[in-house]
């Protein structure tokens, strides 16, 4: 997929339209061990005892790539908008999915 490096679109710091730089996003964001269905919090909150899984968690389940689904081979798009004028970013509402993206000039 073929992005220009920088367009003009709506600021919500500056309320006009401005020149943006598109960049994508960096990835290394890490699910939190204490989110609300893992097995730690489960067991914090008293659930998740007593004999097997209850049909939840492992090891009683097979491996999921056994039995749920094959692995996609795309990811989305992650674009970030950088206003030229106040310098602040915005990030992508909803991204495509495509294997390549190459920035290119106008």
């Amino acid at each position: 997929m073929k992005v220009p490096k920088k367009t003009k679109r709506y600021c919500k710091f500056c309320k006009k339209h401005t020149e943006h730089k598109i960049s994508q996003a960096k990835a290394g964001h890490q699910r939190g061990a204490l989110k609300r269905g893992s097995p730690i919090r489960a067991k914090k909150r008293g659930l998740g005892r007593g004999l097997g899984s209850h049909g939840k968690w492992p090891p009683s389940k097979p491996a999921v790539t056994k039995w749920k689904r094959k692995t996609k081979t795309t990811k989305k798009t992650n674009f970030v908008y950088t206003c030229k004028v106040c310098g602040k970013s915005t990030i992508q509402k909803k991204g495509t999915r495509t294997s390549r993206v190459q920035f290119k000039e106008k």
